[in-house]
């Protein structure tokens, strides 16, 4: 550890007129993918164009893309973007259901990491999209006197529009400091024994307080273009090995749980069975109770409490489907946040 003469946040052996110097920590970087800072529509276009604008998102052509996004998607798409934020936002907080469980997730884990290494290890989050920015928690780490910096997004399987777009915005933010920490990135968690358990013991708390088991387990991914599957994205094969490995760990047998993918945007074929459609095929094959979940999300957002709880729920009801049960994400559950601290201590291995 640097010496640091005891009070005076200098070194022991400068002279008095040195720049102060922190005493060194450690961050731990958490980020999530983003939020609107209001459901307004310039809040919702500043956003949007934020995420649509990122190559890892959308890979057309800036030529071809952004005039189409500037002058005809962000001129329709912020109105009913914000009228589904409404419908969850936080009105008591005054923010997104996404910000507020971050929030609660960076608390619930800055705890457990300061009971097990004190104070020497600073814990903070951070947004991909929206604030706050991946940019601003750098720089306040590294005022802050952390030497070095884990960055941990928190998405189990990786994707190059979730996990390697966080990481490109770290990196970007590493480059405009004058004195750089050693960094280092947590992989994808996908297969953790610690993040399956977490989310097998949620299907069954889930279950346990259901009057009828039912017929099916849906584990509803968000989806991505199938072309991005053939160019080497290795996230639907992590998806089907999540969902193997939490049906193994359940005890249950094979077609007990269906793998489906959500969230299509554009005209391009993604990952199918698509699961609005998906939901409302069981129905009518006669399969009337269903459970869905979403593995991939470390907390629930736009894409469940609206899309699965609303959109794929009223798909499943208007086909015929007589019991819809959305299991949440894990959030700030014990177990998420024992899982999520395991994959921190494992990834702090040599410097704590």
């Amino acid at each position: 550890m640097t010496d640091i003469s005891a009070g005076q946040g200098r070194l022991a052996h400068a002279p008095a007129d040195h720049p102060v110097v922190k005493a060194p920590k450690i961050g731990v970087l958490l980020a999530n993918l983003g939020t609107p800072d209001g459901y307004d529509y310039w809040s919702m276009r500043r956003y949007l164009n934020e995420f649509l604008s990122d190559k890892r998102v959308v890979d057309i052509s800036d030529w071809i893309w952004q005039p189409l996004l500037q002058l005809v998607i962000l001129s329709k798409r912020p109105f009913s973007s914000g009228a589904n934020y409404k419908l969850i936002w936080n009105h008591e907080k005054n923010e997104s259901p996404l910000l507020t469980i971050t929030k609660q997730q960076t608390a619930a884990i800055a705890a457990r990491i300061e009971a097990a290494y004190g104070e020497g290890v600073m814990v903070d989050f951070a947004m991909r999209y929206g604030n706050p920015s991946t940019q601003s928690k750098v720089q306040a780490m590294v005022a802050a006197g952390c030497e070095k910096i884990l960055f941990f997004p928190l998405y189990p399987h990786y994707a190059g529009a979730t996990s390697a777009t966080a990481n490109d915005a770290f990196f970007a933010a590493l480059m405009k400091e004058k004195r750089q920490p050693a960094a280092r990135t947590v992989k994808e968690y996908f297969d953790h024994p610690a993040y399956i358990e977490a989310l097998a013991q949620s299907v069954e708390r889930a279950y346990a307080g259901l009057d009828h088991r039912p017929d099916v387990l849906v584990t509803s991914y968000h989806g991505m273009p199938i072309r991005y599957l053939m160019e080497g994205d290795p996230y639907h094969c992590q998806c089907m090995k999540t969902t193997r490995l939490l049906r193994e760990r359940l005890g249950w047998d094979k077609g007990a749980i269906d793998v489906s993918f959500q969230s299509v945007f554009g005209r391009e074929e993604w990952l199918k069975p698509y699961t609005v459609n998906h939901v409302a095929e069981l129905a009518k094959q006669g399969k009337k109770r269903i459970a869905v979940m979403a593995p991939a999300f470390s907390a629930d957002c736009i894409e469940t409490l609206e899309e699965i709880n609303g959109e794929i729920r009223h798909a499943f009801e208007a086909a015929g489907g007589e019991s819809f049960t959305y299991i949440p994400c894990l959030n700030d559950e014990s177990a998420h946040i024992g899982a999520l601290v395991q994959v921190i201590e494992e990834n702090l291995a040599g410097w704590v």
